[in-house]
């Protein structure tokens, strides 16, 4: 829509819609997605602007793009999240739609996206696999492997119902999107986005969206395995239930049910014969499973006070009551308790007059000693750490 009678200002206030672009060396195919989007907002007379964030190219994308009537932003830091982040900041519209400036996504068909962020969603995902990806325009590692197994891991991660966390084009409210604080700076950036949009609590849907093979002649600049590992490195950080939680409980319990199994005396089992070597091996499962949990608390306060996460009402009720002083205590009573099983132990080996010992009876003792005792120094120390944490909220 012209702005001929409206000052630049004025014209800035009144934009509806944002299409932004990250763009590095697609001089090959900036112009027709240009083209596309500028008349998608003709067609339906939409007050918008397209965008071009440019994070270095050195083909003349930046000379087509300003030539087609886009407006050109520099970014400096190289990465798709990168060049989508300060993107972002530089737009003018109440939406931003977003896209790959390869002519993969049609800029022309992007009525869903815009009905929906009108109906009041704060993130629209397109999702390919319900629009369709025409033959060539995926590789099948990618198709088959790579986006179903870390959508599927992210859907398990987080209550997310989106069934492509990876597809380049979306739309979203500016405004909500700038407050989510957006961090990541490669590919990762697109999972970054629905894992802070589901925690945060927006509105989000999904519309098809049909996927064509680029019009590039040269490769893509997605490395399968590189940014599959980044992706699925950044699911893992922000869900500490799953890094640190789940895998630490399942240890806890393992160790303390064979340690406890094992301490009367050896326990056969199908043929096999479980004594004091399986006892030590349950404890370190104790000892690194509790661990494991100190970290899932450890990080979940971090990502709270730092505002990375929303605040968790139950956590909040259960460090309400885990105070440093009753943390001090448990730790020191556990080494108390450790200390009376080898003072036990000690008295045993001097009914001996401290000669050599059996071990398959005096392990009994020292193994589940020495895990009290490292048990109760994590909780003596740890305790300390939590309440640093706590005291160190981000206001």
């Amino acid at each position: 829509m012209s702005n001929s009678f409206l000052s630049n200002q004025e014209f800035n206030n009144s934009i509806e819609l944002s299409i932004l672009m990250p763009c590095l060396n697609e001089a090959e195919t900036i112009a027709v997605c240009i083209e596309k989007a500028h008349s998608f907002l003709k067609v339906n007379k939409i007050i918008g602007e397209v965008v071009i964030a440019d994070n270095g190219s050195t083909d003349g994308s930046q000379r087509i793009a300003e030539a087609n009537g886009a407006r050109v932003i520099h970014v400096k830091e190289r990465g798709y999240g990168s060049a989508l982040i300060d993107g972002i900041k530089a737009t003018y519209g109440k939406y931003i739609i977003m896209g790959d400036a390869d002519d993969s996504y049609d800029f022309t068909a992007l009525t869903p996206f815009v009905e929906k962020l009108r109906e009041g969603y704060d993130l629209v995902m397109g999702n390919r696999f319900r629009g369709g990806i025409k033959p060539g325009a995926m590789p099948p590692l990618h198709r088959y492997l790579g986006n179903p197994v870390l959508s599927g891991i992210g859907r398990l991660f987080f209550p997310s119902a989106i069934g492509d966390f990876h597809c380049g084009l979306r739309g979203f409210n500016r405004e909500a999107m700038i407050k989510l604080n957006l961090k990541t700076t490669g590919m990762e950036f697109a999972s970054e986005m629905v894992v802070k949009s589901t925690l945060h609590k927006l509105r989000i849907s999904e519309v098809p969206t049909t996927l064509s093979p680029d019009g590039r002649t040269r490769p893509p600049h997605l490395r399968s395995w590189r940014d599959g590992w980044r992706h699925l490195r950044f699911l893992l950080i922000f869900s500490p239930r799953w890094l640190f939680l789940y895998p630490g409980l399942l240890l806890l319990l393992v160790g303390l049910v064979c340690l406890l199994a094992l301490i009367p005396g050896p326990q056969t089992l199908g043929g096999v014969t479980f004594d004091i070597h399986t006892m030590l091996y349950a404890s370190m499962a104790i000892i690194v499973g509790f661990q494991c949990v100190a970290f899932a608390i450890f990080s979940k306060v971090f990502a709270i006070n730092n505002k990375i996460f929303p605040s968790d009402k139950r956590l909040e009720s259960a460090l309400s009551k885990i105070t440093l002083e009753r943390g001090i205590v448990l730790g020191l009573l556990l080494f108390l308790m450790s200390l009376m099983g080898s003072i036990n132990a000690v008295m045993a080996w001097g009914k001996t007059s401290f000669s050599s010992l059996v071990p398959s009876i005096t392990m009994r003792i020292a193994i589940p000693s020495v895990t009290l005792i490292v048990v109760g120094i994590q909780v003596f120390f740890n305790s300390f750490f939590l309440t640093f944490l706590a005291s160190q909220k981000d206001e």
